[in-house]
């Protein structure tokens, strides 16, 4: 009788299993894969910041090679970096949706998480001045006010205001080495410009100089006097340089550089090295890993996620194809569930955590918050076409299946400047 009865119960269940089975394989939409990686990186930062509890409670990694840095640098490093990436999409408006809900929180965080870094009476003001370190990562903050500053700079009140200039002109004191370091002093400088502080405007033009000079050609950049075959032009070259350049049009500062005309070339290459990043996603999702700062993930893509945000992908890369290429990376790299620590931060490696050889001596499980950069393009509406335009295939699933596919060619463009400067 009771096994008549348990049998009759659970055929009547089927139905209802069934439909809760269809809900949880129900396909996400490539944006809501997106939102919920974005949020997955983000809360635990932002949560506990937000509280002034990010240095108690977040689970920390330093590379076996670390220097003797203070290793408080972590959290600067952690929150500058992933603001510069998920400002833009913090800049959509409110709405009803799951994700605007979600979205709508972390720029709350967000804020309180702004003004706690720089309040020296609580627990999460970040160590400013304790060492060069503090320059790379005052400028993602920066970043991050350039790329929202209407949504995450103007609302802060007057006093945080200040206290974020007053931090930022500290840092002068540093002296960065010739290498994609000035473009940090340049990015921060450009900020104060543009918020109307006083800004060393030396600092931006020696960085523009000097970048111009190791252009190489085809989109790269050298990394200083001596070219080096890693990914420096994603993670700092080409957005720093574009939005130093973009930040002194806006700031209508009179300077013997013209900064459009800079801007403007600058532009073009970042779209000829967005077509190189585009073609170096293989059919199955992956990249090349070459050169040091691999662990930074994402950030390899960080110039063509920025071209799709500003709307300005080269004509041979449609917007289709780029949120599938770009997808199909971030499912390979992030599907397996072991890029994260017990915590729910992200924990050294590439494609995982077993890969911790791959850190570099300068390597936290704060720097890891690179691999929010390539999160740009979540700053378009839903109904965006990035967004709305069916998937197509990208250049290596053309090239390697017999469909026809675009000829790479050399980009012609001036490597050396003859401007007078």
């Amino acid at each position: 009788m009771f096994k008549t009865i348990t049998m009759t119960m659970l055929l009547a269940l089927i139905p209802f299993m069934g439909i809760s089975a269809k809900k949880k394989v129900q396909k996400q939409s490539d944006r809501e894969y997106w939102c919920s990686l974005a949020y997955k990186m983000a809360q635990p930062v932002l949560e506990n910041m937000a509280k002034g509890e990010l240095q108690k409670n977040m689970q920390t990694e330093f590379s076996p090679s670390f220097d003797n840095r203070n290793k408080k640098v972590l959290y600067m490093e952690c929150f500058g970096r992933l603001m510069a990436g998920v400002a833009p999409w913090l800049t959509l408006p409110d709405d009803a949706t799951a994700e605007g809900k979600q979205r709508k929180q972390l720029r709350e965080w967000a804020l309180a998480s702004y003004k706690n870094a720089v309040d020296p009476q609580n627990p999460d003001y970040l160590c400013w001045g304790i060492g060069g370190q503090n320059l790379v990562d005052a400028a993602y903050i920066a970043e991050s006010f350039l790329r929202a500053y209407d949504t995450l700079w103007k609302p802060l009140d007057e006093v945080t205001k200040k206290r974020y200039l007053k931090e930022f002109a500290k840092l002068r004191h540093i002296d960065p080495p010739y290498t994609n370091w000035l473009l940090f002093s340049s990015t921060i400088e450009s900020f104060m410009a543009k918020a109307g502080g006083d800004f060393d405007e030396y600092r931006v033009n020696s960085a523009c100089r000097k970048v111009e000079e190791w252009y190489v050609g085809d989109g790269w950049y050298a990394d200083g006097p001596v070219f080096a075959f890693d990914y420096y032009s994603s993670y700092v070259f080409h957005p720093m340089y574009l939005e130093t350049l973009q930040a002194m049009v806006d700031a209508k500062v009179n300077s013997r550089l013209d900064y459009q005309k800079y801007y403007d070339r600058e532009l073009k290459r970042c779209q000829k090295y967005s077509i190189i990043l585009e073609r170096f996603i293989s059919p199955e999702g992956t990249f090349p890993a070459f050169g040091r700062s691999i662990p930074y993930r994402m950030a390899t893509m960080q110039p063509l996620a920025l071209m799709a945000w500003y709307q300005k992908l080269p004509k041979d890369l449609s917007n289709g194809q780029v949120r599938a290429a770009l997808t199909k990376v971030l499912h390979r790299m992030f599907d397996q569930e072991n890029n994260f620590n017990e915590k729910g931060y992200l924990s050294i490696g590439f494609c995982g955590n077993s890969q911790k050889n791959v850190a570099d001596w300068y390597t936290n499980n704060g720097s890891l918050y690179m691999t929010t950069l390539a999160f740009m393009p979540l700053g378009l509406p839903a109904d965006h076409p990035f967004w709305t335009d069916a998937a197509q295939p990208w250049t290596q699933v053309k090239a390697w299946s017999n469909q026809q596919f675009p000829k790479d060619h050399q980009w012609k463009d001036e490597i050396v400047t003859k401007d007078k400067w």
